[in-house]
């Protein structure tokens, strides 16, 4: 993974090869055996924006993970025009290694309108400043990792909150599951909706499945967990800065069939309700 906001910015700057068709490199150093999620969702969004009229915002996109990526190798992105209407535009991004497709895209653009507007109340949570640095509970349960993290994840700030996981009685399962973190990129990004929205789409893939084993006293992480990202669906409310701090707030309302489904709702410092985020996975028990 890119180890600073520099080499993040410049993982989406898409190489552009024919019309419609754009070549996304890979993150020098990184230890990963397989692409992550968040870096192919962030490129293809890269990659359906750039064939967009700049008075089309992104409203939706719903993916899927198909194949594990390979990290040693680019990634190219095909872009399907489906449609260019009056008020919505719509593109299909196919990712390709090795001759196949490692995952697919749907986007959806749309002129801004005036309509009604409501939201959300945002949870009263600690603010970024009181909250704890993630280096810092990584550090505290798994010393060894520091140094890969440090590696692989230095391009956000990342703040957790925490999660209503039942540490006092294992047997007992935290219905909802809610985990909290703040995130923002660790710098300044540049004056550009294509940056952040792919920044946001990047990072937004990072913690969500993890919610979805909280019930069952496991992590992510877990040598008894064999997770896998499968779809990811993202709704854009309005903008987004990926440089300033966001609130994940995260929950999983089922798990079944080795899979968890979770949904966040991510809001800006002042309260605004900015997107709405799901994915499903696979949690699969790994077999001894």
């Amino acid at each position: 993974m890119p180890a600073s906001l520099d080499q993040l910015v410049t993982l989406l700057d898409l190489e552009p090869l024919e019309v419609g068709l754009y070549r996304g490199g890979q993150p020098e150093g990184s230890s990963l055996t397989r692409v992550f999620g968040g870096q192919v969702a962030a490129q293809a969004v890269t990659a359906a924006q750039l064939t967009v009229p700049e008075d089309r915002y992104i409203h939706s996109l719903h993916a899927y993970f198909l194949l594990g990526g390979d990290p040693s190798i680019p990634i190219v992105y095909d872009v399907e025009n489906v449609r260019d209407g009056g008020s919505f535009t719509t593109r299909r991004v196919a990712a390709r290694q090795h001759g196949e497709t490692i995952f697919y895209m749907t986007a959806s653009f749309q002129k801004a309108e005036e309509g009604w507007d409501h939201q959300d109340v945002m949870p009263t949570v600690p603010a970024p400043a009181d909250s704890t640095p993630l280096l810092e509970v990584i550090r505290a349960v798994r010393p060894d990792e520091v140094d890969t993290w440090k590696r692989e994840w230095s391009s956000f700030d990342l703040r957790y909150i925490g999660d209503n996981r039942p540490d006092d009685d294992p047997t007992r399962q935290s219905v909802p599951a809610v985990q909290r973190l703040w995130f923002r990129a660790d710098g300044t990004l540049p004056d550009s909706r294509i940056v952040n929205t792919a920044a946001f789409v990047y990072i937004s893939d990072f913690s969500l499945l993890g919610v979805a084993l909280i019930p069952h006293g496991q992590f992510i992480g877990s040598p008894e967990v064999v997770p896998a990202s499968l779809d990811h669906t993202i709704w854009f409310h309005r903008p987004i800065r990926a440089d300033q701090w966001l609130l994940y707030d995260q929950t999983s309302p089922s798990a079944s069939g080795a899979r968890g489904l979770s949904t966040a709702r991510v809001f800006t410092e002042d309260g605004t309700l900015v997107a709405t985020v799901a994915q499903e996975g696979l949690i699969r028990r790994r077999r001894s």
